[in-house]
């Protein structure tokens, strides 16, 4: 009945076997090895088998570790507004009736519903300001509002981000709000609590590990940035480089400059590097509360 039951897993493991394990696998081997030209270049290339020489020219690599640190502050920004914000929006949602709850949700599940590549064009050309709606308008208020310039384009892959990911979080925070016994809600009430006092003391703590959960998945997603500002990057390419990311980087390296090798390397930092950023936060959080 166990293997029966283990069975169904199997689809999965097939799955997370050639899409993950297996391309891991050739990733690492790759970056093993370094492709060299004779003469001037005109010669027959080789590869050639270089040890961690490639991983120790990443970790030298100023324009990598540029893009990473680039990365990490804007995760550093942008994660806790959005975990605020879809906190605050499920904790809204818990506090009406399921009726009123099912229509909101909806609407806030619209734009996670919509591809990133689509979600990322509509918001490219609202952000233009030669057919775009947003400079026009910003120029009636007096503002001159620039969406591609270098102090701006992070607000502006921000805010693309937190429209795509607010509806996904928030609907994991509210299902798991929804799971708290509701007579801890009444037994409050009788004790003379408020809304705000069952919020932060209540139904805040009881949804810790969902918080944990999203902002784990908002980590990696976001030092994994890369559609967002390559679309951005058709637009103002002064702004947005071809090393904006660390994955763009390695785009760069592997499809542009054709060192697949060297790319296979960078990849390899990367992961380990959203890896360890993951499971020092997960460690740190997911705690069981004292008593």
């Amino acid at each position: 009945m166990a293997f029966k039951g283990a069975s169904f897993t199997f689809p999965f493991f097939l799955g997370f076997l050639l899409f993950t394990v297996v391309p891991v696998v050739i990733a690492l081997k790759e970056s093993l090895y370094t492709e060299k030209g004779s003469g001037l270049g005109f010669g027959a290339r080789t590869v050639e088998f270089s040890g961690f020489d490639n991983f120790l020219r990443g970790l030298e690599d100023a324009k990598f570790w540029g893009s990473m640190g680039r990365v990490a502050l804007f995760a550093a920004v942008s994660i806790p507004l959005i975990q605020l914000t879809s906190l605050g929006l499920a904790l809204l949602l818990d506090s009406v009736t399921a009726r009123v709850a099912g229509r909101f949700r909806i609407l806030l599940l619209v734009p996670y519903m919509i591809p990133g590549i689509v979600a990322t064009l509509i918001w490219v050309y609202l952000y233009s300001p030669v057919v775009g709606p947003l400079t026009p308008f910003f120029s009636l208020l007096g503002i001159d509002a620039n969406f591609y310039s270098g102090s701006m384009i992070w607000v502006s892959i921000g805010n693309l981000m937190a429209w795509s990911a607010i509806g996904f979080n928030m609907l994991i925070l509210y299902a798991s709000l929804q799971s708290v016994p509701r007579e801890l809600f009444d037994s409050a009430r009788v004790d003379g609590a408020s809304e705000w006092r069952m919020a932060w003391s209540i139904k805040v703590p009881l949804v810790r590990r969902s918080l944990v959960l999203t902002t784990v998945l908002s980590i990696i997603g976001t030092l994994q940035i890369f559609s967002d500002p390559m679309l951005f990057r058709s637009m103002t390419p002064e702004t947005v480089t071809r090393d904006f990311t660390p994955i763009m980087a390695i785009y760069d390296w592997a499809f542009a400059q054709g060192d697949f090798n060297y790319a296979a390397a960078l990849s390899i930092i990367l992961a380990l590097v959203v890896g360890t950023a993951s499971a020092v936060f997960y460690r740190l959080t997911n705690k069981a509360p004292t008593s």
